[in-house]
């Protein structure tokens, strides 16, 4: 039974990643912050799933979160570093508090990079026991806020940015394994975390004006096939790349 993990999956771009790879047979692995009724919501409809709570800013979380998939089910195939906050308040860069900062950064960018840590060290432990059908790999969700300014959310655009570097470096060092790692770079996606009627009428405007050279919101879904994609195999050869899904915004026309 092939294992993956998707941190902060109990809604929007996470929720869509774990439906499509629960659907491509994986057993999934619900992970958030906590557990409510919107959680058990979502596992009742799924079959094959789990849930295991994880604040991956906290450094006993992560360790626990590891442990118990360790013990529960010997193996990981796939994470998917989908975790991650925006700041409580945007504010302009001049402005900006160092606890905003913290708050954003230590989810982020600290909790992916050792999130990725501990899941590299049980990977390369699962090839070490030759387990059967066993090809894992790493995927990190960043943003297109990783190469585009924002100045009244910089911590947020930060903290993207050192997404795309961690992928880089655990691209690199992995590859003697075979494990393959994977940036997605979503856009502008109808989440909850762009659900206000400001911000949703801001990115309607935008899209409308021709921000996008294909004129839509982006969906959890689009997220989810990509990431579907990349745990075929067929782009292993690819690691460290970026996938961007975000409707052609990338490709900076004139």
């Amino acid at each position: 039974m092939r294992i993956a993990l998707v941190t902060g999956s109990s809604r929007g771009i996470g929720l869509g990643i774990l439906k499509a790879l629960h659907q491509d047979g994986y057993f999934t692995i619900m992970s958030s912050t906590g557990y409510n009724d919107r959680v058990q919501s979502e596992l009742d409809k799924l079959e094959h799933c789990g849930y295991i709570p994880c604040d991956i800013s906290d450094r006993e979380s992560r360790k626990a979160l590891f442990e118990r998939i360790e013990k529960e089910y010997g193996r990981l195939d796939v994470l998917v570093n989908n975790a991650g906050v925006a700041p409580k308040v945007r504010a302009d860069l001049l402005e900006t508090s160092e606890e905003s900062y913290d708050y954003v950064l230590n989810t982020n960018q600290k909790g992916t990079f050792f999130v990725s840590q501990l899941a590299a060290n049980l990977m390369i432990a699962g090839l070490n026991k030759e387990l059967e059908d066993y090809h894992p790999r790493i995927i990190n969700i960043s943003s297109i806020s990783s190469f585009t300014s924002s100045v009244n959310r910089a911590e947020y655009c930060i903290s993207k940015a050192g997404i795309s570097m961690i992928t880089r470096l655990f691209a690199d060092r992995l590859a003697e394994y075979g494990i393959p790692v994977f940036e997605v770079s979503p856009g502008i996606v109808d989440t909850d975390m762009t659900g206000s009627e400001a911000v949703h009428q801001k990115y309607d405007r935008l899209i409308e004006g021709g921000l996008l050279p294909i004129p839509r919101w982006g969906t959890p879904e689009d997220i989810g096939n990509a990431v579907s994609l990349l745990c075929t195999g067929k782009m292993d050869y690819s690691t460290g790349q970026v996938l961007h899904v975000d409707g052609g915004f990338h490709l900076r026309r004139l």
